[in-house]
């Protein structure tokens, strides 16, 4: 059981605060960063930054219900995780708090789960990955700003893509559920059971297959080749700005991701 954080707040506060857009919040930050730790002002000013964010916390913690753990705990794992954001965030960076607080306390639950059971058996390869991609996430948000993708992950960790992608789809593994049973996260007495809805075509399959299926193909590409994918359709930066990064023309960055994309077309209907 993770060990109760002590700050707490009023169902009415959280209530009242639950459309607050946080802004402002770094400059909250940039000065509980100049106290003294341990300070009345620094003690003070924390709870304050605390009490703001709890409903992020609330937030965070709904979206793991139904995986085998009570609210009540998932709750305490993820203001843990907020407190740690609190604590380790850097104004200094000029990132934003949320960036950084959402995946430390996403963080924090999966671990949380990750030192509980599984409901499946789970490959220890699998596993091993799965335990990397927390600080990554972490990490990689902190750096950019945002949540990565998971090629950015592969990057980060140096792994295959199909690694990443299989220990992110192994996240569902911790529980599984009665064929009969309604879906916990579904506040209505009139669920809907999961036999009812079994084989009804998942909008993620496609894009599972379509991974695995490029994952071998990308991983035959050069270095270059493989950057310049990379900054073009997860970067999202221009033909210009990728020729500039090496040196090149644009013209030649346009008939090289012409090449590619017509090389991995061909190659995934062999």
């Amino acid at each position: 059981m993770t060990r109760p954080i002590t700050t707490t707040a009023s169902t009415a506060d959280r209530r009242r605060r639950g459309s607050d857009s946080y802004e402002g919040i770094e400059t909250s930050l940039s000065e509980f960063a100049r106290l003294t730790p341990g300070t009345p002002r620094w003690r003070s000013t924390r709870e304050q930054i605390m009490r703001r964010c709890l409903p992020l916390a609330d937030h965070i913690a709904r979206r793991f219900v139904g995986r085998g753990e009570s609210y009540d705990d998932l709750h305490q794992v993820a203001r843990l995780g907020l407190v740690l954001a609190v604590d380790r965030f850097d104004p200094e960076r000029g990132d934003s708090f949320l960036a950084y607080a959402i995946p430390t306390m996403m963080g924090e639950i999966r671990r949380h789960f990750r030192d509980h059971t599984w409901a499946v058996r789970v490959p220890r390869r699998v596993k091993e990955i799965q335990q990397m991609i927390g600080p990554a996430i972490e990490a990689v948000a902190q750096r950019d700003g945002r949540m990565p993708t998971a090629l950015e992950l592969a990057v980060e960790l140096d792994l295959d893509l199909s690694e990443v992608t299989q220990a992110l789809l192994a996240g569902n593994a911790y529980r599984t559920d009665s064929m009969s049973g309604g879906s916990d996260d579904d506040d209505t007495s009139a669920a809907a059971s999961i036999a009812d809805t079994h084989g009804v075509e998942d909008d993620g399959y496609e894009l599972t297959v379509q991974t695995m299926v490029a994952s071998p193909l990308l991983a035959g590409l050069s270095d270059v080749e493989q950057r310049v994918l990379y900054w073009r359709f997860y970067r999202d930066e221009s033909q210009a700005r990728i020729a500039a990064r090496l040196g090149v023309s644009q013209m030649h960055i346009s008939r090289m991701l012409t090449r590619i994309l017509t090389d991995l077309r061909a190659a995934a209907q062999q």
